[in-house]
């Protein structure tokens, strides 16, 4: 029997995503600020000053927020890191995730609860214990099996590990997403060809590329064909989900900071229904089918379910880019909201769009939502098609602002 104690973490590149998280059902979310986290060149993150609107905006909407500050960190970070680190504390952000000492020993000084990243490759219960001193939460290696995830949750509650919070340390661990070729993402590819770390966050992902594999003895050459050999699937468990939940695994950690409110909303509600219908006792092959169709709509380079059922070798992606089944192309951005009506009004900049589009919106206030223009009000009068230039109505429920896009959803 699975306890109510789940704690569903999405992961946020924006406030667009935010929302989407909010919406979706989140428990809690992460984020990064500044160049200290792991997805500094490709997510953009938030900047200190957002800090304080995140936080306002999580507990108003009752789900708890954390930051990651996982980089290998210098000793000319040290002041911003101590900059954020007060900023933490003083907006009630609920948890830092880091994994380098002098992160620790600072939220340790500030009173920060602490949950260690996965980029200190936990892999034993001689290391959670060890951790136990500084952190209520572990996040796992991802390269673990449900037998030794098992383990180590069963040795916690023998040895009674007790965190700083004076409960039992819990488990972390990532059930969906990009996974890197290197143990826990400890990549040093894009370091040593390109300098650009990726403990940095700031790698070029050269594992994503073709390569040809050449003989240094005879000079022969030979393409590396239809399989990407350092670019794994990505993880995807929600067709074992309930062996994970049974292995003590109390966090479930969705990875996707640098992608799109769509790809927040849809992984984040699916997983959602999914450890509902494990609670219920209601999680069935129909359910596991329907969600596997949704999670495919959005970013993926195809599943695989990891480590976790005993895998040695990774499933490796037969293209460098997303194989999602649908795609969202750009189509213009808000321009007006008539609140009495709750009408938005959205200019037309590229393409066209006609009566039958799906159509999506995504924004700050109002995450992300889909419509499907059963009827087109173009310029005020109802027509078929809408092109670059023309202004549509249709009703949106949140507020509609010129930092809202409009996007037209087609099958890829």
């Amino acid at each position: 029997m699975v306890k109510k104690t789940i704690e569903l973490l999405s992961p946020v590149g924006s406030f667009d995503c935010l929302q989407a998280a909010i919406k979706a059902g989140a428990d809690a979310i992460y984020f990064g600020v500044e160049q200290l986290n792991m997805r500094t060149r490709s997510s953009g993150g938030f900047s200190i000053s957002d800090i304080q609107e995140v936080a306002a905006i999580c507990k108003k909407a009752g789900i708890r927020s954390y930051i990651t500050l996982n980089t290998v960190m210098y000793e000319h970070d040290m002041q911003l890191l101590q900059t954020i680190l007060k900023e933490v504390k003083k907006r009630g952000i609920d948890a830092v995730i880091a994994s380098d000492f002098a992160v620790i020993e600072y939220c340790r000084q500030l009173q920060i609860p602490l949950h260690i990243s996965t980029q200190a490759n936990v892999s034993n219960i001689e290391a959670v214990q060890f951790f136990s001193a500084f952190a209520d939460v572990v996040v796992l290696a991802r390269e673990l099996t449900l037998k030794q995830v098992a383990h180590i949750s069963k040795e916690i509650k023998r040895k009674h590990i007790i965190g700083p919070a004076g409960q039992l340390v819990k488990l972390e661990a990532f059930v969906h997403g990009a996974l890197c070729m290197a143990v826990s993402g400890k990549c040093y590819l894009s370091l040593h060809s390109q300098n650009a770390s990726a403990n940095r966050g700031a790698c070029i992902q050269n594992c994503r590329r073709t390569y040809t594999v050449t003989d240094t003895e005879t000079q022969e050459s030979l393409l590396i064909d239809h399989e990407y050999i350092m670019s794994p699937k990505d993880l995807c468990t929600i067709d074992m989900l309930d062996q994970l939940l049974l292995s003590g695994i109390s966090v479930l950690k969705i990875e996707g900071r640098s992608k799109g409110s769509d790809y927040v909303f849809t992984t984040t509600q699916c997983y959602r229904e999914a450890i509902n219908a494990i609670e219920d006792k209601a999680y069935t092959t129909e359910k596991i089918e329907n969600w596997m169709k949704r999670l495919a709509t959005v970013y993926n380079r195809g599943f695989w379910e990891g480590y976790y059922l005993g895998r040695k070798m990774g499933e490796w992606a037969s293209q460098p880019g997303s194989v999602a089944t649908e795609k969202k192309v750009y189509v213009g951005r808000g321009s007006k909201y008539y609140p009495r009506k709750k009408i938005g009004e959205f200019l037309i900049e590229s393409g066209t769009v006609k009566v039958g589009d799906q159509l999506m919106i995504s924004g700050p206030q109002l995450g992300m939502a889909r419509e499907q223009m059963l009827t087109l009000t173009v310029n005020g009068v109802l027509a078929d098609q809408a092109v670059k230039g023309d202004k549509i109505t249709f009703p949106v429920e949140a507020k509609i602002t010129v930092k809202d896009k409009l996007y037209k959803i087609i099958d890829n």
